[in-house]
């Protein structure tokens, strides 16, 4: 096949679909539109996040059979036009998982033992010992909304914490430590999404989804920007709804998730970032050297099993 990256991966990728003869180009710094002119010509497209695989660019490729992305979600990519189009879709969850769930717990015990605001005061002199009293994970009970490859890794990795875990997946039945929404809005302390974006999880975290809960509680959100309200959370916090937040993922970033929006430095994104009471990353809950690597051995392994030699 002639396969097209659109995106940058672990060059692991390349190299094997090359032992096998595949032909592999690159359209790093290619736009849309010249990407749309060429894509006749090739099989298999991979890409991340650069820009949105629609049915005016999948009408373009006649020809292809296979759109791999190198990531979690599916949601950059029109799958069911792919599909009815007899062209196979797939993602590689499957390799940034533990790095997700890593750093997810990274983020939690930073806030919940005050580490970001202690290292920086103590770069600056300051020596407050009181003020950076934290408070111990252990007895806490964590809501996972979303028990896929990221909220069970996320599971496995809060093992040894004694925390009680209650998991909610709409989409699956008879998973570990399987619970209600109900019984999440009632007994949890923290609560960890992991959904893919659609339309059903666009701001899935709003007033209505905040004030169900019983108690205050705490937020990480490493899924995705658009399943939570900033401007929701932003009350929440204001007025101590939810205690604190851990977000890798921002509402206001880019398709490509490269950077913020040009308008993405509103008063409520000031506010988070401003706020003692947050935790904040760049996207980057599953990029470790690992995952990078292990991603494309997915996609591999998937390209593998879909088109045997």
């Amino acid at each position: 096949m002639k396969i097209l990256f659109i995106d940058t991966v672990h060059p692991l990728l390349k190299q094997e679909l090359e032992k096998e003869n595949h032909i592999c180009d690159s359209a790093y710094n290619k736009s849309k539109t010249e990407i749309q002119q060429i894509i006749s010509n090739y099989q298999g497209i991979i890409i991340r996040s650069r820009f949105k695989i629609d049915k005016q660019f999948i009408d373009c490729g006649s020809n292809l059979k296979f759109i791999a992305r190198a990531g979690s979600g599916l949601e950059n990519i029109d799958v069911e036009y792919a599909e009815n189009k007899n062209i196979h879709c797939y993602n590689a969850a499957e390799g940034n998982r533990q790095a997700v769930a890593e750093h997810a717990l990274g983020m939690l015990l930073s806030l919940f033992n005050n580490l970001n605001n202690a290292d920086q005061e103590v770069r600056e002199g300051k020596w407050e010992r009181e003020r950076n009293r934290g408070i111990e994970l252990a007895g806490k009970t964590v809501g996972i909304i979303g028990y896929g490859n990221n909220g069970s890794a996320f599971a496995e990795v809060l093992k040894g914490f004694n925390v009680k875990i209650l998991a909610y997946d709409k989409y699956l039945t008879n998973y570990p430590q399987e619970s209600s929404m109900e019984n999440i809005n009632k007994e949890a302390d923290i609560i960890s999404l992991h959904v893919p974006l659609t339309d059903e999880t666009t701001y899935l975290v709003d007033d209505n989804f905040i004030n169900k809960f019983a108690k205050n509680f705490y937020l990480i959100n490493t899924a995705r920007g658009k399943c939570l309200n900033t401007k929701n959370l932003v009350k929440a916090l204001e007025n101590n709804k939810i205690k604190g937040a851990c977000l890798d993922v921002l509402e206001y970033e880019k398709t490509s998730f490269e950077n913020l929006s040009k308008d993405g430095l509103t008063s409520d994104m000031q506010y988070l970032m401003n706020a003692q009471n947050t935790i904040l990353s760049p996207h980057v809950a599953g990029w470790t050297v690992e995952s990078n690597v292990k991603i494309a051995e997915v996609l591999l392994n998937k390209f593998t099993s879909d088109f045997p030699q």
